[in-house]
């Protein structure tokens, strides 16, 4: 029997052991869950979305144990690790509001002799496929929407992460869902890219990196099984000329470090125009340098380590290639005693005199470093920004909104912040462009891709 064991960061000790799902337990599962699909979509959308509010209260009710499990199991400091609840609860609560309007019936202009509307229909199974960054934030964006639209779920869960996949199969539960409408499954990739290329689910939902998406789409292409992926970025900010200095460096210095920079829309590229760029590079380098990088069980803790030690010894990696070819990192690593070469413990970092030349300013560091770049112009700004195979957002800092706009029609990406960062919005469409992915999630919109529209064409009798 294969086995899931989850090793923390914080010290190495295995903290969660869980049998994996043989090919019996995956069949068992998409029978049930396609049993339960008829009387599920049949239920109304006030009763779906009663019980999922029910779900998400037990939830909430749990999260100090939650939270502590979040930070043993991937590391987030424990300060912070309550905050994520919080967030779940924000995103399930307005993804529950905007299902009936969502799903509701549409009409289309009368037309003597006929009756003609369209209504929404379920796609059926959905798989949702979970990462371990942020491991409820990015799920509830799925299995809320999902579940309120008359879908069935089976979420596969990160083998970092799977006490998350318990916890919301626990909620589901408490709720009273019928069995089958929500299972989680614990499973290796060979059995998930299995269940997608058998055509035995609708639609899948993938968050995770570009490799992963690229496995998910071969997978998903042996069937008719619609997919939608979020696949991460190297998210810029520009700082222009009239920003305020202070809060551009506190919030650009919290979009690049907190959760150890393990966030798919963190910043890891930053423009800075010439008349602040002396400033802003001394303001970010003394804030990030006050970060505490320590057990992240301990409450003052503000930076904990990075999910595994090969993940900081790769961001360690493309530190040394940029220093090699001329950067310079600003902020030394001594003034941290938790970092270590092989240690998932790592210090931020902040580089200068990077380029684009630079795999630290091309690919993806999922790590608390940033290179910063001088700019004389929203048009210089602009270009380097879009120099990118990623597009999920783009930050940028200024007091004139009409230029932000400006500029921000001009970005290839999926969200353009002004003035803030590594926030997703509930209401807002939540999209990639480029390697970012594909697909909506959250507002409105997600309940289109996690549907079917049906027309109804009725010729009255003469």
């Amino acid at each position: 029997m294969s086995v899931l064991r989850t090793v923390s960061p914080i010290d190495g000790r295995i903290v969660v052991e869980r049998p994996l799902a043989d090919r019996a337990a995956v069949e068992a599962a998409v029978r049930r869950a396609r049993a339960a699909l008829p009387a599920w979509r049949a239920r109304a959308v006030e009763e779906r979305v009663a019980l999922l509010h029910r779900a998400i209260d037990h939830m909430v009710a749990k999260r100090e144990d939650i939270a502590r499990e979040i930070t043993i199991q991937m590391g987030r400091p424990i300060a912070h690790s309550p905050g994520e609840l919080r967030g779940l609860e924000e995103r399930a609560r307005c993804m529950l509001a905007l299902a009936p309007e969502a799903l509701g019936e549409v009409r289309v202009p009368e037309k003597p002799g006929f009756t003609r509307f369209m209504r929404r229909e379920p796609l059926g199974l959905v798989l949702v496929v979970a990462p371990w960054n942020y491991p409820y934030l990015t799920a509830v964006n799925a299995i809320v929407p999902a579940l309120a639209a008359g879908n069935v779920v089976i979420l596969k869960h990160s083998h970092q992460t799977p006490l998350c996949a318990e916890r919301f199969q626990e909620a589901m539960d408490v709720a009273g869902l019928p069995e089958g409408v929500f299972q989680h499954l614990h499973m290796d990739h060979a059995a998930t890219a299995a269940l997608l290329a058998e055509g035995k689910v609708d639609h899948a939902v993938f968050t995770g990196s570009v490799a992963g998406g690229h496995a998910m789409q071969r997978a998903a292409g042996e069937s008719f099984c619609g997919l939608a992926l979020e696949l991460g970025g190297k998210d810029p900010a520009y700082v222009r000329a009239d920003a305020d200095l202070a809060h551009a460096v506190e919030n650009l210095v919290d979009g690049a470090c907190f959760n150890a920079g393990q966030s798919c829309c963190g910043i890891e590229r930053i423009y800075v125009h010439e008349k602040l760029y002396e400033d802003f590079v001394q303001g970010y380098v003394e804030l990030a340098s006050r970060y505490v990088l320590d057990d992240p069980l301990l409450p003052t803790t503000t930076l904990g380590p990075m999910v595994r030690p090969q993940a900081a010894d790769f961001a360690r990696g493309q530190i040394a290639e940029a220093v090699r070819a001329g950067a310079k990192a600003l902020i030394d690593p001594a003034r941290f005693p938790r970092e270590a070469p092989g240690s998932a413990y790592m210090a931020p970092q902040c580089l200068v005199d990077v380029d684009h030349s630079m795999r630290v300013m091309r690919e993806e560091s999922f790590a608390p470093i940033v290179g910063i770049v001088k700019v004389r112009s929203d048009e210089e700004a602009v270009a380097l920004m879009n120099d990118s195979t990623y597009g999920l957002t783009a930050a940028i800092w200024t007091r004139d909104l009409e230029a932000a706009i400006r500029i921000g029609e001009r970005l290839e990406t999926g969200t353009v912040f002004m003035n803030r960062c590594d926030y997703l919005d509930p209401e807002l469409a939540w999209v990639g462009v480029k390697d970012s992915g594909r697909g909506v999630a959250l507002s409105k919109l997600a309940y289109e891709h996690l549907t079917r529209p049906k027309s109804f064409h009725l010729r009255h009798p003469a």
